[in-house]
């Protein structure tokens, strides 16, 4: 059952997708529709899921789900991955890689894949202080939280010195 992402407990697993380009303002409205149909009609073993989504920066699907009422379970899951696989082949786009990195270039979002962040972390080309959005985040209070946040203060940190 689809409900207003700001609505959801700050509780609520949230599942993050990058896109590896920004979604045209047609896309995002096609998008919003194929993601309000799914919602609606996501359950776990016949029960509706209360959840909603965001995208934000027009290049981040986020999907909340308030395990409160109902958990998903591994079919659920598989069919969020499904419909994700959908969206990927329909607007030829990356959202699964989990092996890639978006950071904020002033107001630009930059998508490079973790060897070119490593080695741009290494020249110097990015700083603890660049803004990267942490995907490991697990909760709707951690997305609000921590999921845009200096390289310092995330796993990001890793790469630099």
């Amino acid at each position: 059952m689809l409900v207003d992402f700001e609505k959801l407990p700050l509780e609520s697993r949230v599942w993050i997708y990058q896109c590896n380009r920004s979604f045209s303002d047609d896309e995002i409205a096609e998008i919003q529709a194929q993601l309000d149909d799914f919602i609606t009609s996501w359950t776990a073993h016949g029960k509706g899921l209360e959840s909603g989504y965001k995208i934000v920066y027009k290049r981040f699907i986020v999907i909340a789900l308030n395990e409160n009422l109902n958990s998903a379970t591994g079919c659920s899951i598989d069919a969020s991955v499904r419909f994700m696989q959908g969206l990927e082949e329909k607007y030829n786009v990356d959202l699964m890689d989990k092996m890639n990195v978006s950071y904020k270039q002033g107001d630009f979002i930059a998508y490079k894949p973790l060897k070119d962040f490593r080695k741009m972390a290494r020249d110097k080309a990015v700083s603890r202080n660049t803004i990267v959005f942490n995907n490991l985040v697990t909760n709707i209070a951690e997305f609000n939280e921590n999921w845009e946040v200096p390289a310092s203060e995330s796993w990001h940190n890793r790469f630099l010195n």
